[in-house]
């Protein structure tokens, strides 16, 4: 494996994470509906074998319901391309734009003092990008430094906010936003392919914003790793067939995950002379009950630190890019106490794995 990133110590000093908005649309349906919706709209062109996979993955315990954003979900059976993206561009600005507006009330800043935008998300292209509605939306000064990320997957929220402490620390003033929004239902495709089986009982849609700041207030960033294993792609990535994507997923994803999981959780630990004892809190990302447990098993934490992550994955899926600031967002919420260390961990597509270090501030 070939390190994209060298670990980042903290050399800064002050670059913290002011507040964590995670926002979801209304629309909500638990795992037993979203079956009978594929066996209804599909189910003549599936293989017994698909069907019986489809009842298998559908009914597994690890996941109740998940979020989505429509308003009607029948419309996703026959969405034709130009109506996917239509749906994709209005949906990514308006959760996004919620989750800005929040994380900045929360940090009690006002939109004048936004200095950088950064935007990542994976399940769909627009050109230009969301960063631009959303600084229309918002009414940011049109001076605004904005970013858009693509490509990144599931584990695009670290790069993202690497890219956005380093614009923080450009720009010297005000704040910076880091933002993963994903709407997942947009790449929604059924067939007799175990990766699209699994897809549709896995992944929801879901946006996350968070405040970065020079404050000594909230979450420090410490350190931070990334690793891209490029001769694996295969393993996991979106295809493009007939003009659509499709989600590609393989079943060797546990094992790939946990040894670049491992190795850049190794790496932020031992800039800072850390073991995995340390670390009070863990916000993975919920990848699935198999990548969840082989991550757990390979590191070595304790189940009792993984009930954040159990917990989103249940409520929400998998949904993509935002979740792990779904897990760090509960954590907070259960209370993270001064001088405690946090690592946030994603991995997707590259195959890629990213980990930052992160200790709430005494």
């Amino acid at each position: 494996m070939n390190s994209s990133q060298a670990v980042r110590k903290d050399a800064t000093g002050g670059v913290h994470i002011a507040s964590i908005a995670a926002v979801v649309p209304p629309y909500n349906a638990d795992q037993a509906f979203s079956a009978d919706f594929m066996r209804r709209h599909y189910g003549q062109k599936l293989s017994q074998r698909s069907l019986g996979l489809l009842r298998a993955t559908f009914s597994h315990p690890s996941i109740h319901k998940r979020h989505f954003a429509v308003d009607d979900p029948e419309c996703l059976a026959d969405e034709s391309p130009d109506q996917r993206i239509a749906r994709f561009t209005e949906k990514s600005v308006e959760l996004s734009a919620q989750a800005v507006t929040s994380a900045l009330a929360q940090a009690g800043v006002a939109t004048q003092e936004v200095a950088g935008l950064v935007v990542n998300t994976c399940t769909g292209y627009i050109c230009p990008g969301i960063s631009t509605y959303l600084l229309e939306r918002l009414g940011l000064a049109r001076g605004t430094r904005v970013y858009d990320l693509v490509g990144s997957g599931c584990g695009g929220a670290i790069p993202n906010l690497q890219v956005a402490e380093s614009l923080l620390g450009a720009t010297n003033q005000g704040v910076v936003v880091s933002v993963s929004v994903e709407i997942c239902s947009a790449t929604l495709q059924m067939d007799n392919d175990v990766s699209l089986i699994l897809s549709n009982a896995l992944f929801g849609d879901g946006a996350s914003a968070a405040v970065l700041w020079q404050r000594p207030q909230g979450l420090k960033l410490v350190a931070s790793a990334g690793r891209y294993i490029p001769e694996q792609r295969e393993a996991i990535r979106f295809v493009h067939k007939g003009g659509a994507l499709h989600n590609q997923l393989s079943l060797k994803l546990p094992e790939l995950v946990k040894h670049a999981a491992a190795e850049v959780v190794s790496e932020v630990l031992s800039s800072q002379g850390l073991k995995p004892d340390d670390i009070q809190h863990w916000a993975l990302h919920t990848g699935g009950e198999k990548i969840i447990n082989a991550v757990r098993d390979e590191l070595g934490i304790a189940e009792e630190r993984l009930c954040a992550t159990r917990k989103i994955l249940a409520e929400y899926g998998n949904m993509s890019s935002p979740t792990v600031w779904f897990v760090l967002k509960e954590l907070e919420q259960n209370g993270i106490a001064p001088g405690e260390w946090c690592i946030m961990l994603a991995y997707g597509a590259g195959l890629s794995a990213h980990a930052f270090l992160l200790r709430k501030a005494e």
